[in-house]
C-alpha cells in the first residue's frame, strides 16, 4: 500500500506490496523456483496442462503398466516351493488374474461414466455406502498412494544398484533425489510430465511387447545359460492345495494395483474427458492383459522358476532375445520407468485430497490450486509422507512389498461393491449382468484382500491396519471441526446487520523515523482516534531517552499523541498489553494495535531485523476483543535509492532557479 503525504514530517515512497501464492518462495528464492516449476498459469491455459488418452499411459498408468516386473514373479515364487510341477500353474492362475483385470477394467470405465468428477472408490462409496464408508476407501487410497511411490521409487533405485552394485551405500540418497525431480516435475503441471515420461513409457510398452512377440514365434537365445542358480526345491516343501493356489493368486494380484488411479483422475483429461478417460483405461486394460499373459504363457513353455540374482521377468526377457543390445535397452528402461511409476500416486491422490477437502475431510488447503493450475498441497504431501516412508525403511523394496496392495484391494471392493448398488438404483438397460459382473469383482477382490492380510500380516501388513484407521480418525476429527466452525459461523442462515464502530488505533514506535511517518498516517486514515505509544525500559539513562523522544516528537508535531511507557522487565509486549486492558475499560470505540514493518527488498535481510511486531502480535493473539493488523513499508532498492537521491537533487535545483 502507499501512503498519503501529510503536512508535516513527510511519508517515504512505498512501493506496492501484494501477496504472492502460498505454494511460491518468497525473495531470492523465487527467482530459482520459477525456473523449476514455470510462470503461473491462467484458467484459459489449463488446457495445456491436460492429457490426453496416449498421455495418461504415462501420467496414470505407469504403476500398473510396470507391475509385471514383480506380478509373475510373485506367483512363481508361491508356486515354487510346491516343486517345479507346481510351476505349470502360472499360466491358469494368470489367465484368472486377467479375467479379474477385465472386470476390474469394465467397472472402472464405468465409474469413469456414473462419477467424472474423479475419486474413484471414494465418490462411488459416498454415493452408494455414504459418508462413513467412503471413508474407509479414501484412507485405503491414501495408504497405497503414498506406498505406490515409495515402492515404484525403492523398486527403481534396487534396480540401478543390481546393475551397479558401487551405488548401493547411495540407495537413500538415489531414492529421494528422484521423489524430488517427480515432485518438481509435478508442480509444473502433469501435462509437462505426462510428456517428458512418455518416451520411456513407449519404449518400455513397444519394446517389453515386441520380447514376447518375439519368444511366442522365435525365441533367440532358449538355450543360452542362463546366471545364478535355480532356486526350485528338488523336494516339494508344500502340496498344492487351495490355499496355495489362493495366495500365489493374491500374491500375483499385486499386477493390478494402479488400475483405479484413472478413475480418480479423470477431471485431468482434455475434453471430452470422460471419453478420453475410458479409453485410458481400455488400452491399459489391453496392454496390461497382454503382457501379462505373454509372459505367462513363456514362462510355463520354458519352465521359469526362481533363480539367485534374477528377476523372473528377466529370464524370459533372456530367453526370448538372447543377453544382447535388445535385452538391455528394455532393461534398462525397465528400470527408468519403475522409479517413474511413482508418478501414478501424484496424478490421483492430489485429486482425491482435493475431493476430501471439498467435502471437508481434509483441509481445504488441499482443494486450492497453485500457480500452475495443480493441486500444489496434495503433492508436496505426497512426497513428504512418501520421503518420510523411505527413511523409515532406508530405501529398500522388500521391506515395503508386504504392506503393498491391501488398500488398493479394499478401495476396489468397495467401488465394485458401490457400482452394485449404482445399477440397482439407476436399472439401466442390462443392469443385471452389469451388477453381477461386479458382485463377482468385489467378491474376488474381497478374498484377495482377506488372503493378503493373513499371509503378510506379520511381515509388515499391520502397519497398513493401522494406518487406514489413524487416517479414518483424522477424517473425522477434520469435518468435526468444520462443522463446529460451520455452526459458529452461521453458515446457511441470516446474518445480523453489519455496524459501524468508531475506531482507536494504539500504534507502537521506537522513534521519529520515517516509518513512524508512515504507520502514523495509515493509521489516521482508518482510525478516529490515535495514540502512539513508546515502551522504555527503566535503566539509567530512560530519564534522557524519554526526554529526548518526547522533545523530538514535539518538534515533528504530528498532531497524534505520545504516550511513552516504563518497564523493569525485558519484554516490551507486557505494557503494552496493560495499556490495552486501560484502554478497554474505558474506550467504547474498536480498538485498533497497528504494528509497522519493515519489509528489506532481499529476503536475507530479514534476519537483521528485531521482529517487535512478532512478539507483541503473539502476546495479543488470544485476544477477541481487539484487531491486530501490520502495516508492511517495503524499503527502495539500491536503484530506486539513486533514482529518488537524484529526483530530489533536481528538484532542489529547479527551485533555486
Amino acid at each position: 500500500m502507499t501512503g498519503k503525504r501529510q503536512p508535516r514530517g513527510g511519508t517515504p515512497r512505498v512501493e506496492q506490496w501484494a501477496p504472492m501464492d502460498a505454494s511460491t518462495p518468497r525473495g531470492g528464492l523465487r527467482r530459482t523456483w520459477r525456473v523449476l516449476v514455470g510462470r503461473p498459469l491462467r484458467f484459459r491455459d489449463l488446457g495445456a496442462e491436460q492429457i490426453t488418452p496416449v498421455e495418461g499411459l504415462s501420467a496414470l498408468s505407469l504403476d500398473a503398466l510396470t507391475s509385471v516386473a514383480y506380478g509373475p514373479e510373485a506367483i512363481v515364487v508361491v508356486l515354487a516351493v510346491a516343486g517345479a510341477g507346481a510351476l505349470r500353474l502360472v499360466l491358469p492362475i494368470t489367465i484368472a488374474i486377467v479375467v479379474l483385470l477385465a472386470i476390474l477394467v469394465g467397472s472402472y470405465r464405468q465409474v469413469i461414466v456414473a462419477y467424472p468428477g474423479g475419486g474413484g472408490a471414494y465418490a462411488v462409496s459416498r454415493a452408494n455406502f455414504g459418508a462413513n464408508v467412503s471413508l474407509v476407501a479414501a484412507a485405503s487410497l491414501v495408504v497405497d498412494y503414498t506406498l505406490t511411490v515409495a515402492v515404484s521409487i525403492a523398486a527403481g533405485v534396487g534396480a540401478l544398484t543390481a546393475a551397479f552394485p558401487s551405488l548401493v551405500p547411495a540407495t537413500l540418497p538415489l531414492c529421494l533425489g528422484i521423489l524430488a525431480v517427480i515432485m518438481v516435475m509435478n508442480l509444473r503441471g502433469l501435462g509437462d510430465t505426462a510428456r517428458a515420461f512418455l518416451l520411456p513409457t513407449l519404449i518400455f510398452i513397444v519394446g517389453l511387447l515386441a520380447i514376447i512377440g518375439v519368444g511366442l514365434v522365435h525365441p533367440l537365445g532358449l538355450h543360452q545359460p542362463q546366471p545364478g542358480h535355480s532356486l526350485v526345491p528338488t523336494h516339494a516343501i508344500e502340496a498344492v492345495g487351495i490355499l496355495l493356489v489362493l495366495k500365489a493368486f493374491s500374491s500375483g494380484c499385486s499386477a493390478l494395483t494402479g488400475v483405479e488411479a484413472i478413475a480418480n483422475g479423470v477431471p485431468l483429461f482434455k475434453p471430452p474427458r470422460v471419453q478420453r478417460a475410458k479409453r485410458t483405461e481400455l488400452l491399459l486394460g489391453v496392454i496390461l492383459g497382454a503382457m501379462l499373459l505373454g509372459l505367462a504363457v513363456l514362462a510355463r513353455r520354458w519352465h521359469v522358476g526362481p533363480r539367485s540374482g534374477q528377476t523372473v521377468l528377466s529370464e524370459i526377457m533372456a530367453d526370448a532375445v538372447g543377453r544382447h543390445w535388445a535385452y538391455f535397452i528394455v532393461s534398462i528402461t525397465i528400470t527408468i520407468v519403475l522409479g517413474l511409476a511413482a508418478n501414478t500416486s501424484f496424478g490421483g491422490l492430489p485429486v482425491l485430497a482435493s475431493l476430501l477437502g471439498r467435502d471437508n475431510y481434509l483441509p481445504h488447503l488441499f482443494s486450492l490450486r497453485g500457480d500452475r493450475q495443480v493441486f500444489s498441497f496434495g503433492i508436496v504431501t505426497l512426497a513428504v509422507l512418501a520421503a518420510a516412508l523411505l527413511i523409515a525403511v532406508d530405501g529398500n523394496t522388500q521391506s515395503l512389498i508386504p504392506m503393498f496392495a491391501i488398500g488398493v484391494f479394499t478401495g476396489f471392493t468397495l467401488a465394485q461393491g458401490g457400482m452394485v448398488l449404482h445399477w440397482r438404483a439407476t436399472r439401466p438397460k442390462g443392469w443385471q449382468l452389469r451388477a453381477s459382473l461386479n458382485g463377482l469383482g468385489s467378491l474376488v477382490t474381497a478374498v484377495a484382500t482377506v488372503i493378503f492380510i493373513v499371509t503378510k500380516f506379520t511381515s509388515g501388513a499391520w502397519v497398513v491396519l493401522v494406518a487406514v484407521p489413524c487416517f479414518i480418525v483424522l477424517f473425522v476429527r477434520i469435518n468435526r471441526y468444520y462443522r463446529y466452525v460451520h455452526q459458529q459461523l452461521g453458515f446457511g442462515s441470516v446474518p445480523p446487520a453489519p455496524h459501524a464502530h468508531p475506531t482507536y488505533v494504539v500504534v507502537p514506535v521506537i522513534g521519529v523515523n520515517r516509518l513512524t511517518s508512515f504507520a502514523i498516517s495509515q493509521a489516521l486514515s482508518i482510525g478516529d482516534e490515535v495514540l502512539a505509544v513508546s515502551v522504555l525500559q527503566d535503566e539509567e539513562d530512560a530519564d534522557e531517552k524519554d526526554e529526548s523522544l518526547r522533545a523530538e516528537w514535539t518538534r515533528w508535531d504530528p498532531g497524534v499523541p505520545l504516550r511513552i511507557l516504563r518497564t523493569q522487565y525485558a519484554s516490551i509486549a507486557r505494557p503494552i498489553v496493560e495499556l490495552i486492558d486501560e484502554l478497554r475499560a474505558r474506550v467504547e470505540s474498536q480498538i485498533v494495535v497497528l504494528l509497522p514493518v519493515v519489509q528489506p527488498d532481499r529476503r536475507r535481510y530479514e534476519l537483521l531485523h528485531n521482529h517487535i511486531d512478532t512478539v507483541v502480535a503473539g502476546a495479543l493473539r488470544s485476544r477477541d476483543d481487539i484487531v491486530v493488523t501490520r502495516v508492511v513499508m517495503r524499503l527502495r532498492t539500491h536503484e530506486q535509492d539513486r533514482d529518488a537521491v537524484a529526483g530530489e537533487q533536481d528538484t532542489v535545483q529547479g527551485g533555486a532557479r
